[in-house]
């Protein structure tokens, strides 16, 4: 039979050569599927740029906000997506203890029985009636050999899992430190365009007061009223539209912090600026996404994992070798049963082989290739898709930052414009319509501000979490003690524990 299954490797799928080059094991041994990587960032040169590696373990504390690293380590640690991520390796750790355990004996069993036997007068064994009792007490015991590697290949699948989940979690954990920032950033920009709506609501009120005093002294027509009135009355119905998203961006963050949506107000040390962002970022190279980013990672380690099933389906396609035995105690009286003569057993080897198959074993080798090469070209796609995503944010950040000067010094001219077009419109040189139009665009430039600001900080992270950066700090104590030394907030209510 052994001699059978070594002809079938020298015709097989795996030679006799790479079933010993490969550890006496058949199938392909795992190789890092080739991936391209850009040589350099396409802005690579740009002053904002620079191509040092980036210093991401904690990238937000470059912001300078005690109120935003507070945030983050609240919800390292109680963020609820992270521990189910975090309960997804023990699940994946204890799989690979089970793979592993299969390489021991897979079947080790002890049983035991009392029968009362009556035997029939009709019995054609028994020449007379008689009636007896029968105490077994045994182990049985069945070892498949792995001599195709098909159980080691199973702990290399398993080995593969673990490691993908590990990943995962680090996956996870950098997701959730960029929406944190980006959360607490759309509650800071709210903040913003609200304050800058209610400075607006203030201009648009005395505008309207001015037109209110003309008309009653004669000097102009009740058109200018109306029209201040319509101003009026159209930036204050902006304001709850701002306070619902500044609500809704502070509910969103209570989830990702593992409470209960709650007013939060206090945690978020009432109203504070948009954070701002260092002016220039380090990327490092394009080649470094591949050891940086947990999700390319975990999608490798998803490839060697269906490549190490390709080994166990080639095995099916050879006999599998067992030592099975069984140690048992036997007697007809419970006094006697432990006695020396009352043991009984057997040992031996066998073996079971799949045999007229009709090309199952065949194709369900080839199911596992088209895995392999499925997970193969998806690891490779995500390469690119992550090459994708770093530019993206770069560009981003590059042209809100041009953008934020060029509506700052917008704002600033628009503000004197009002100071200036409401004298006129007092000293009778100018009509209401063009104080209206004026005291609009400031509006308009400093809502377009505040958001061009929050964008820069997005952008921002968008860039590290495209870079895979924060998951370092699971691996960093003395990170994890900076965080803990920053002065934190008043404590949020934790969701309850079932």
């Amino acid at each position: 039979m052994i001699v059978i299954a070594l002809t079938l490797l020298s015709t097989g799928c795996t030679s006799w050569q790479d079933y010993v080059h490969n550890g006496f094991k058949v199938g392909p041994n795992y190789r890092e599927p080739c991936t391209a990587t850009a040589a350099n960032w396409i802005d690579t040169g740009n002053p904002h740029i620079n191509n040092a590696a980036p210093n991401d373990a904690a990238w937000w504390q470059a912001m300078n906000d005690p109120v935003l690293n507070a945030l983050i380590s609240t919800a390292y640690h109680q963020n609820l997506t992270l521990r189910i991520a975090g309960w997804r390796i023990m699940e994946a750790r204890a799989q690979r203890n089970i793979a592993a355990g299969n390489l021991f004996p897979q079947t080790q069993q002890a049983d035991g029985s009392y029968t009362r036997v009556n035997a029939s007068p009709n019995n054609p064994i028994a020449a007379t009636p008689f009636n007896y009792d029968n105490w077994q007490v045994g182990t049985n015991l069945a070892w498949e050999l792995d001599f195709w590697g098909r159980f080691r290949r199973a702990v290399e699948a398993a080995n593969a899992t673990l490691d993908a989940s590990i990943e995962n979690y680090d996956d996870v954990l950098v997701l959730l430190l960029a929406e944190v920032a980006q959360r607490y950033a759309d509650v800071r920009t709210a903040e913003q365009r609200l304050e800058y709506a209610r400075q607006n609501v203030q201009i648009q009120r005395d505008g309207l007061n001015l037109a209110v005093t003309k008309y009653t002294n004669g000097a102009t027509t009740r058109l200018d009223v109306t029209q201040g009135e319509s101003a009026l009355a159209q930036i204050e119905a902006a304001i709850p539209l701002l306070e619902s998203q500044r609500r809704q961006a502070m509910n969103q963050l209570c989830t990702l912090l593992g409470t209960p949506p709650q007013d939060i107000v206090a945690v978020l040390n009432g109203r504070q600026p948009i954070p701002s962002t260092p002016p220039e970022v380090a990327l490092g190279i394009p080649a470094d996404l591949l050891r940086r980013r947990p999700d390319i990672r975990r999608a490798e380690r998803e490839v060697a994992a269906q490549s190490a099933r390709i080994g166990i389906a080639t095995s099916e396609l050879y006999p599998h070798f067992s030592i099975t035995g069984t140690i048992y105690l036997d007697a007809g009286n419970f006094k006697d049963l432990f006695s020396s003569n009352s043991v009984g057993g057997g040992i031996g080897p066998s073996f079971n082989w799949n045999v007229l198959n009709y090309g199952r074993l065949v194709n369900g080798i080839r199911v596992e290739d088209a895995k392999f090469q499925q997970t193969a070209l998806i690891y490779q796609n995500l390469v690119l898709q992550a090459n994708a995503e770093v530019e993206n944010a770069v560009i981003h950040f590059l042209n809100t930052q041009q953008q934020v000067k060029y509506l700052t010094t917008s704002t600033r001219a628009a503000e004197q414009s009002v100071a200036l077009v409401r004298s006129q419109y007092d000293a009778g040189k100018t009509d209401f319509n063009r104080v209206l139009i004026v005291e609009q665009a400031l509006t308009q430039q400093q809502d377009q501000l505040a958001l061009s600001e929050g964008a820069v900080v997005t952008s921002f992270v968008d860039i590290y979490k495209s870079l895979g950066g924060g998951w370092q700090i699971r691996l960093d104590n003395a990170a994890q003690q900076n965080a803990a030394a920053i002065p934190q907030p008043p404590a949020l209510t934790p969701a309850p524990t079932p």
